[in-house]
């Protein structure tokens, strides 16, 4: 029988139309962010903005939920207060990335396996008994010519499958991340053709590995064009048909997904959720709601600099974006909420 703790989990990340905020940049990732932003690129600035974001002022009333980096969930704030404990204390449930990123998959030219089952169970023992509940797993898959293959889309969700099963037994809700990439100059039909595609084999795989659905969250990419393509869908349209791809595929007893925001500006991936939500009143079987990173983070990096004295102008900015994905959720989401902010 499934742990009721698990459930539990799973159904508070949703509660009060709240969000989940990824802030699990690798090493890597975030000293790139950085750099375009004329930030230090050191453990201590990585430190410093980490509990920016955390001690953010009633972040909790639209954010239930934090996605932290191995690095991140060791780090003390500037009084020695764990991260992990700050967010606790602020009813802010944490969660961990635990893949170990992406290389490129042998035979496969131009596509990518996710690394990091082997050790995983113990990781996951460490991390559930420093107080982290939910983990998360992104696996990508590039559209092009002949891609993704078969044999790609077949490991990777064999591989979010294992990691999820593993969770599970550590009592850790998994967040299963299968992100077709926005990158290329593909047509949004081929992205939903595509994204049908790997949902498909993704449930599949977990069926076969035993994982119980009623605890686990899928964050899929929205339906859109490729980043070079010339369309430009309205929100309703990538709405209606990222709806369309996932009611035909997902399963009811998943209880909610969770969007990543996959490199689009703040305000679009607000009004995107905002259709989607508006579109599906009492018609979708999972709750529709949002983890997002950049989205979310973005206009806080860029005031910060870096500075103590912007730290409560970043802090600002970062609840703003919060509560405009809140108000998404609920199709309350308006334009006028940024001019208003601004």
């Amino acid at each position: 029988m499934m742990a009721r703790a698990l459930l539990d989990t799973a159904e508070e990340l949703f509660a009060g139309d709240r969000g989940i905020l990824a802030m699990d940049e690798s090493i890597v990732t975030c000293n790139r962010r950085f750099a375009a932003a004329g930030i230090d690129q050191n453990i201590e600035s990585r430190r410093a903005y980490r509990e920016l974001l955390v001690s953010t002022p009633e972040l909790a009333q639209s954010i239930h939920g934090a996605i932290l980096y191995d690095e991140t969930i060791r780090q003390r704030r500037h009084d020695g207060t764990p991260l992990i404990d700050a967010l606790t204390d602020a009813a802010i449930i944490p969660g961990i990335k635990v893949d170990a990123g992406t290389v490129p998959l042998a035979g496969h030219p131009g596509e990518s396996i996710t690394e990091g089952l082997d050790g995983l169970r113990v990781r996951l023992a460490e991390y559930a008994g420093m107080g982290a509940r939910f983990a998360k797993w992104r696996a990508v898959f590039a559209i092009g010519e002949g891609l993704p293959s078969r044999g790609c889309v077949e490991a990777n969700a064999s591989a979010l499958a294992r990691y999820a099963a593993l969770c599970q037994e550590a009592g850790l809700v998994p967040i299963v991340e299968p992100e077709v990439l926005m990158d290329g100059e593909h047509t949004m039909a081929r992205c939903g053709e595509i994204t049908e595609q790997v949902l498909r084999v993704l449930f599949a795989s977990l069926h076969a590995q035993r994982v119980a659905l009623e605890a686990v969250i899928l964050k899929p990419n929205m339906v859109l064009p490729g980043s070079d393509a010339d369309e430009r869908p309205s929100p309703q349209e990538v709405a209606d048909a990222t709806l369309a791809c996932l009611l035909r595929v997902v399963p009811v007893e998943v209880p909610g997904i969770a969007f990543l925001s996959g490199g689009q500006a703040g305000e679009l991936a607000s009004a995107r959720l905002n259709a989607m939500n508006l579109s599906s009143r009492g018609g979708a079987p999972w709750a529709l709601g949002f983890s997002f990173g950049r989205a979310i983070q973005q206009p806080a990096l860029e005031l910060w600099h870096g500075e103590v004295a912007n730290v409560t102008a970043a802090q600002h900015a970062l609840r703003h974006r919060a509560e405009c994905d809140q108000m998404a959720r609920r199709g309350e989401y308006r334009p006028a909420a940024e001019r208003t902010a601004a």
